[in-house]
């Protein structure tokens, strides 16, 4: 956790729209999407301690 790497990841077919359905329902991320080379991918807390990645592929 203290590293920010992330534990798990889940692959989703459009971020934005999961960073957004998510943020409405109060989660709170660490990482907005970002576009890194081929992927697209944002992080939030799950509240027990683990980063949780999300991942859309380009």
């Amino acid at each position: 956790m203290k590293a920010g790497i992330p534990y798990m990841q889940f692959y989703v077919d459009n971020i934005q729209e999961e960073f957004e359905r998510l943020t409405k329902s109060g989660v709170e991320f660490s990482m907005a999407p970002t576009e890194m080379g081929t992927v697209m991918v944002a992080i939030f807390n799950d509240t027990c301690g683990n980063n949780i990645q999300l991942v859309q592929e380009q």
